[in-house]
Parts: C-alpha cells; sequence; structure tokens
C-alpha cells in the first residue's frame, strides 16, 4: 500500500515540475509553441466542461460554443472601451471605462453561462439523443447571428467586427499583458497566461474528478445509462438534468473570459459551429466521462492542428500550391481521428469497466 502511495505521489511530483517548467523550456524555441500550450489549456477548460453534460450526464450537447461566446463577450464589453464609446450612459458614469478586474470578470463570467446554460435544458427536458442535438445546435447558432446583428440601434456587440482592445488580465497586482522580470529572466506574456490557465485547469480537474465520484455524478450516469429507471428509483431527472447543463456552461464562461483577455480581441467568427464540434470531438475521442481521457483527447486535438503546419507547408509546396494549407490540416486531422476511433472506438484513455 505505502509502495503504491509513494509511486502515485512520485508520479504527480514528476508530472507538476514538468509542467511549470515546460513553457520555460518551450519560450526559449519560440513564443509560439507557449501559445498553443496555452489554446490547448482553453480547450481542455471547455471539454472538461462539455464532459460533465455529454460524458457524465448523456445529453447531447452540440451548441456548448454558446457559452464559451457568452463568457468572452462579457469580458469583451466589461473590460473595453466599447461600452463607453457606444453608449452615452456608460459614459457618463465610467468616463474612464469599466475595466472590470479579474475577480470579478470570472464569477460574472460564469454565472452568466450557467444562466444561458440552463435557459438552454429547460426547453429540451424531454429531448434525447438526436433532436436533442439539433435544439442545441440551433441556440449555439442563434447566439452567434445575435452576435453579428446587436450592432443596431445600440451598439453592443459591434457586430463582425468584434470587439478589440480588451484589457488584460491582472492577478495580484501583475499584468499579464506585460512581460514580467524574474530573478534576472523575463516571463514574457504567453507563459503568465499558461500559468494562470493551468492553475484554473487543475481546479477544474479537481472539481470534475470529485463530482465524478460524487452522489451527483452517480445520479447522472443514472440518467446516462436509463433515464425511466432513474426516475423510477425517485430521482428528480428534471433538476438534475437542469444542474449538468448549469455546471457544464460555468466551465464554459470562464474559458471565454480567458480567450477575451488571452486575445484582447473578439468576434462572432471565433464561435462557429465546428468550435462545438471539435470541443465535441476532444470528449468523445479521450473517453466519454473520464477525466483523464477528456484531458488527453482534448491536448491531442488542439495541438494536432497546429503541429501539422508543418506537413501541411511542404505538401501544398510539392502540389504548387493547388492544396491549400488550412484545408489539407483540417483533412490530416479529421484522418487521424477517423483512424484512432477504428482502432480504440470507446476513446484513447477511456474509463475503466464498470467505472463509466
Amino acid at each position: 500500500m505505502n509502495s503504491n502511495n509513494n509511486k502515485k505521489f512520485l508520479t504527480f511530483a514528476v508530472s507538476a515540475v514538468a509542467l511549470l517548467v515546460l513553457p520555460l523550456v518551450l519560450q526559449g524555441v519560440g513564443h509560439a509553441w507557449v501559445r498553443i500550450l496555452d489554446t490547448a489549456l482553453l480547450y481542455i477548460l471547455l471539454a472538461l466542461g462539455l464532459n460533465i453534460v455529454v460524458g457524465f450526464a448523456g445529453l447531447l450537447d452540440l451548441g456548448y460554443v454558446a457559452f464559451y461566446a457568452v463568457g468572452a463577450y462579457l469580458f469583451a464589453l466589461l473590460g473595453s472601451p466599447h461600452l463607453t464609446e457606444s453608449i452615452p450612459w456608460v459614459a457618463a458614469h465610467f468616463p474612464n471605462g469599466l475595466h472590470t478586474p479579474i475577480w470579478l470578470a470570472i464569477p460574472l463570467g460564469a454565472g452568466l453561462a450557467a444562466m444561458a446554460g440552463v435557459l438552454l435544458g429547460a426547453p429540451t427536458l424531454k429531448l434525447r439523443g438526436d433532436y436533442l442535438a439539433i435544439v442545441t445546435l440551433g441556440f449555439g447558432e442563434i447566439i452567434r447571428v445575435f452576435l453579428n446583428n446587436l450592432d443596431n440601434p445600440v451598439n453592443l456587440t459591434n457586430g463582425p467586427k468584434g470587439i478589440d482592445r480588451i484589457d488584460p488580465l491582472t492577478v495580484f497586482g501583475v499584468s499579464l499583458g506585460e512581460p514580467w522580470e524574474v530573478m534576472g529572466h523575463t516571463l514574457p506574456p504567453v507563459t503568465l497566461h499558461y500559468y494562470l490557465f493551468l492553475s484554473l485547469v487543475v481546479l477544474a480537474v479537481i472539481i470534475c474528478l470529485r463530482l465524478q465520484h460524487s452522489r451527483l455524478g452517480r445520479a447522472w450516469r443514472a440518467i446516462r445509462e436509463d433515464e425511466i429507471a432513474a426516475k423510477a428509483m425517485g430521482l428528480n431527472t428534471r433538476n438534475l438534468k437542469l444542474l449538468a447543463f448549469g455546471l457544464g456552461a460555468t466551465f464554459g464562461g470562464v474559458a471565454g473570459v480567458l480567450f477575451a483577455s488571452f486575445q484582447g480581441f473578439v468576434s462572432p467568427e471565433s464561435f462557429s459551429l465546428q468550435e462545438s464540434i471539435m470541443v465535441v470531438a476532444m470528449v468523445v475521442l479521450g473517453g466519454l466521462g473520464h477525466v483523464p481521457g477528456v484531458v488527453l483527447g482534448a491536448f491531442l486535438l488542439a495541438a494536432l492542428p497546429e503541429v501539422l503546419r508543418h506537413v501541411a507547408g511542404p505538401l501544398q509546396a510539392m502540389t504548387d500550391g493547388r492544396l491549400d494549407a488550412a484545408i489539407l490540416r483540417q483533412l490530416l486531422v479529421a484522418l487521424a481521428m477517423i483512424g484512432i476511433m477504428l482502432v480504440r472506438p470507446r476513446g484513447l484513455w477511456p474509463a475503466p469497466e464498470g467505472k463509466a
């Protein structure tokens, strides 16, 4: 028993050190690689949230990107001069802009996304499978259409042009938008964002693992396996489904706030149906309902397109530019996913039998 505990502690310690050192090593090669890690961590956060809805409760949601957009646009409005320039009342009361701090922005993003999740879940309580997927897909597209058109008569979202000049997050007085000197070493903004994203992902993993092994997690699994039997056992399936939608959406809202501050710009194009499908693919590829598998699937699918950029470039040159690099990357990702799912249909790292 002590030997197993020692092995687990050693694995944990080595993993923690590797995660802390990794961006410091990669920033020596190029900041682009650290940015890829940042993007992967954001996708891991999104995949963990969707796993609550799809993996734990068995509710197929194809509009999850809507909650991502809600969090991103909330912080874009609260952390940029857009509202001050567009709405006279805001300019009169906040002439210097809102400049919302991180400790307020993240809870607000999570709360608003949770409300959107409950609003989505309420009319879909009796739907399952394909019908639920179609309705949630429509919800995601409705949000994107609203973002594209809420620029008249009141310019709320700035339409397809998006919102720019978004404030970088400030943590304990340190602005993540500026390099930080530590013991003679310079940490660029991408590395500072990495550590913030990593801390929130670790917190999200702990929450998901606690949920998975709690009474609530077992109730969700009962609904996923047989909703009628779950009702017969006395479970309030209505409230449990709404809770799954709401909790899953909070992760999307937090990820949206982080995305907006990291990019400094948001537009409706960032929240297309393709993003929703990508996050669903991460959950399925890693292993439905298994937190470590979801993390692995999200990391691979987020990083793979960037790695394949180095493969697509030479192939495009070989065909004299007839093959577009972006389309070729998508094709290579799709082929990789098909191959993996044929070999391991339950995902790369599925839950052990009897514990799914």
